[in-house]
Formats: C-alpha cells, structure tokens, sequence
C-alpha cells in the first residue's frame, strides 16, 4: 500500500516537472473528451423537458427584451426586426454566462478526481467550455427558425460569424480559468458568479444596440470584451451595417489580455489545488 502511495507521488512529481505543458494536454485528451461528454449527459439527464431547458431562457428573455426595449423604449433595431436583434446578441452572451458559471464550479465539481491522480488541471475547465458550445448550437438552430419567420435572409458576412464565437470561446475561457482557480482559495466567489453575470447581463449590448451609447463614451464602454463579440454577431446579419474598428481592437486585447493573465495565475496555482480543495 505504502509502496503505491509511493508510485502516484513520483508519478505526480514527474508529471509537474514536464516542461511541455502542451504535449501534456494532448497526452490527456482521452479524458478532456470524457469529461466534456459526461458534462453534457450531466446536464440533461433526469430533466423533464430535456434538451428544452436550453431554449426556454434565450427565448423569455428574447420576448422581455424586445418588449421593454423595443416596444416601450423604442430603441433603433437597425436593419433588423427587434427581437432578431436581441437573439443575435443573446446567443453569445448565454454562450458565454453558461461556460463562465460551468468553468467557475469545474474544479470544485471535479475534486475527488484532482486528489487522486495527476493530470493537467487545464483539461477540466477547457472541457466546461466545450459544454457551453453545445448549448450555444441548440440556441442557434431556434436562431434560424426565428430568421425564417420573419422571412430575413442574412448576407455573405455571416460567414464571420466563427470568428466572433471564437473571441467569445477567448473571453470565456479568460475569466472561466480566473474564477476556477479563485473558487478553489476563495470560496466567497461561488456566490459572486451570478450576480457578475446578472450585472453584465445590462452592461452589455444585449437588449439594445451599442450604438445608442454615446460617442465619447463608446470606445471605452467596449472595454467589456463581450461588447465586441455582440457588435460582431450583429454586423454579420446587417448587409449596410459597419464596424466599430477601435471598440473591436480594443475588445479583442482585453479578451486576450484576460486569458493570458488567466492561464498565468491558473499555472502558478495549479500545484496547489489537490491541497486546498
């Protein structure tokens, strides 16, 4: 027994000394996949209506949205009928807010297997994003029947739309590693998530254009990275629509500025999660 407590230990320490941390991602990929397809089944397993918890909030808040802002408030929708304009903003934000809530708990979640067995604790929280996406597709395939009602037919630039995912799977990604190495020191910040996330809910260009926030004070609204992601879905489907180039720039930097500083701090913790877990 002894000399196998032994073995994990040399195992564990070999592990950490690596040096190509990226070969040792790919050498655990078998269990970046496990982990993501169990997350999924987790999520949907035992639930009455299934797959159709997914739907049901973009589409409430789709509706609320496009009442409040659209009917009473009037705001511009653009090129765009109004609630195809709150949904092109919601399927990146709920994207987003679902993999930075599922990020934040996955250490915490998966913490009989962190004490156990060495691996790279980076698979767990990179598996938790993989899990949004999933939900972001089930969105998107309502998306289009919403398109179809109201007869639009998107232009060419829709073919962009990959690259504005790929900068909201960037910003996700970002503050999901910051709060799952948080949440492991800090328990406090498991009942910060939410209340960031319903914060940014109306900071963020969801229920209403950006372009309705004052000039001079535009590019420094765009300091919120996900205002370039929700900018971006949107000027995908408005063939006359332009972009904010320097809201985009600066979106763009923040979101990787959050992700390299996220993936630094994740590192330098990350030896210390088996203990403090």
């Amino acid at each position: 027994m002894t000399d196998e407590k032994t073995s994990d230990c040399i195992e564990i320490r070999a592990g950490w000394a690596e040096r190509d941390y990226v070969s040792d991602l790919w050498r655990f990929r078998e269990l970046f996949f496990f982990l993501a397809w169990r997350d999924i089944q987790a999520r949907y397993k035992q639930t009455a209506i299934g797959v159709a918890w997914s739907l049901i909030k973009p589409i409430v808040t789709m509706i609320v949205f496009s009442v409040i802002f659209g009917r009473l408030a009037r705001l511009p929708a653009g090129e765009l009928p109004y609630p195809v304009l709150v949904f092109a903003a919601l399927l990146p934000w709920q994207f987003f807010a679902n993999a930075l809530a599922a990020t934040s708990e996955s250490l915490l979640g998966n913490a009989q297997l962190i004490t156990k067995v060495y691996f790279p604790r980076l698979i767990i929280p990179v598996s938790s994003v993989i899990v949004g996406l999933v939900d972001f597709l089930l969105s998107f395939l309502v998306f289009l029947c919403l398109l179809a009602w109201y007869a639009y037919l998107p232009p060419l630039r829709v073919c962009f739309m990959p690259l504005f995912l790929l900068l909201g799977f960037v910003n996700a990604l970002g503050f999901g590693v910051w709060f799952a190495a948080l949440n492991v020191r800090y328990r406090d910040f498991r009942h910060l998530i939410p209340f960031v996330i319903q914060i940014g809910l109306y900071i963020s260009p969801v229920g209403f254009s950006s372009a309705v926030i004052p000039e001079e004070w535009r590019l420094l609204y765009c300091l919120n990275p996900m205002t370039g992601v929700i900018d971006g879905f949107r000027w995908c489907l408005q063939p006359q629509a332009t972009l904010y180039w320097p809201g985009l720039c600066l979106a763009t930097v923040a979101g990787l500025l959050v992700l390299v500083s996220g993936m630094t701090n994740f590192r330098r913790l990350e030896r210390s999660f088996a203990d403090e877990i």
